[in-house]
């Protein structure tokens, strides 16, 4: 009798997703359960060999969403058999009548008792593009990478109801992704914090019918910044504990735990509290040092010990701590990569301030023109705030040259009908 060769369609999916081994794919499995919120899955080389061997057994729930996530093929093309025989499978455009349905707020559409069912691979598509979303924000035109991100988050939305069980959240994870990027660009690219607000409300129902927590806390982080900047300390303060709650039950790496410091920082600052705000900055950076083993979210790109500086340089200069903040500031400048280049606006705005502050107005031209330069480039609304606040600072030498030099680059006709259009 021949030898069974085990389950090939497995193997080769794993294969080619560059999973040269058994053990890479448990790996590859439980780093994709805490990127899904699904926390610590252990999934052992033995359950993997199990799977690849010739009569695998049927994956539970959450294996099927992992191995359905990290291989990106429906489980029925990974070599498993349903422990239904083909008379009493269901039929492919009908949810099965005891399929368990996770509860989700009643602003996104559910599965009906018929529906046109979309592959099981639609999920980890949807996600797809949202990944590329998430690369493009860095140099796309904030109002048209918007418009596409806001129709790619329509479309998940009503894909939704075309979907039940594993797919179902895969799916509602990446559209979660997708809404918080929206509620991002409307809040800090476009400067519009009441259509963000509700966008996040959005995004956190979706990340609800995912049961991802850790995009729960970066949901309800974001959303914090709304009443923070608006100097409304209870709201966000408020917005702070529930992320905070999110994030314990991630569990939450020490990345995510720290923006979360930096953030209720800022809003402190926003509020005045600029004591309390540095505490946090300094709890954040001792945090972010300690290798807690828990691995970042693939989205979770906004934040690293160099942004973490940038928040504290920008405290520093609201307390009126010039010195330390040049310091601080001049050193994110120098660390800042090249492709950060909204960072960039934000923190040669803040240079600018502090030169304003210490009474050298020449220094801060020069500071503000090369954020205009980078404006040009990159356009970020808090930027442009940001080099607002410093030519206020410059009030009292307003009639010399420098200055003046500035205020033909800030209200030229290009830039006056691009800000006001924006």
């Amino acid at each position: 009798m021949p030898r069974s060769i085990g389950n090939t369609a497995l193997k080769a999916a794993r294969q080619a997703r560059g999973l040269s081994s058994q053990q890479a794919l448990a790996a590859a499995l439980r780093d994709a359960a805490r990127q899904l919120g699904l926390g610590e899955i252990v999934v052992s080389r033995k359950q993997i060999g199990r799977w690849e061997s010739p009569n695998p057994p049927w994956p539970r729930d959450d294996h099927q969403q992992l191995l359905t996530y990290v291989l990106r093929l429906p489980i029925e093309e990974l070599g498993f058999r349903a422990p239904w025989d083909d008379s009493t499978r269901p039929a492919p455009d009908m949810i099965p009548p005891t399929g368990r349905r996770p509860s989700a707020p009643p602003a996104l559409p559910r599965p009906m008792a018929a529906f046109t069912a979309q592959p099981t691979t639609v999920g980890a598509d949807f996600a797809t593009v949202t990944e590329a979303h998430r690369r493009l924000y860095w140099s796309v035109s904030p109002a048209t990478l918007h418009q596409a991100v806001a129709e790619h988050a329509n479309l998940g939305t009503a894909l939704l109801g075309e979907t039940d069980g594993v797919t179902r959240r895969v799916l509602a994870s990446a559209l979660a992704e997708s809404l918080l990027l929206a509620g991002r660009i409307q809040f800090f690219d476009l400067r519009q914090p009441e259509a963000a607000d509700a966008t996040f409300v959005r995004a956190l129902q979706a990340a609800g019918e995912a049961d991802d927590s850790l995009l729960g806390a970066a949901v309800l982080g974001h959303s914090a910044f709304v009443p923070g900047w608006a100097g409304q300390r209870e709201d966000a303060a408020e917005r702070m504990r529930a992320a905070r709650t999110y994030a314990r039950r991630g569990p939450a790496s020490a990345g995510l735990l720290a923006w979360l410091d930096a953030v209720e920082a800022e809003c402190l600052t926003r509020c005045g509290d600029h004591r309390q705000a540095l505490d946090l900055l300094r709890r954040a950076k001792e945090v972010l040092m300690t290798d807690d083993g828990h691995r970042s979210p693939d989205w979770f790109t906004w934040f690293s010990a160099t942004r973490l500086a940038a928040f504290k340089g920008n405290t520093e200069l609201a307390a009126g701590l010039i010195p330390q903040a040049r310091t601080t500031l001049e050193a994110v400048l120098a660390d800042l990569p090249e492709t950060d280049g909204k960072q960039r606006v934000v923190v040669l705005g803040d240079l600018a301030a502090v030169e304003a502050a210490a009474r050298r107005p020449d220094p801060a031209c020069v500071l503000l023109g090369q954020a205009l330069d980078q404006l040009s480039v990159t356009w970020y609304a808090t930027g442009m705030e940001r080099i607002r606040e410093a030519r206020r600072a410059l009030t009292p030498w307003q009639d010399s040259e420098a200055v003046q030099r500035v205020d033909d680059r800030l209200y030229s006709w290009t830039a006056t009908l691009s800000s006001l259009q924006r």
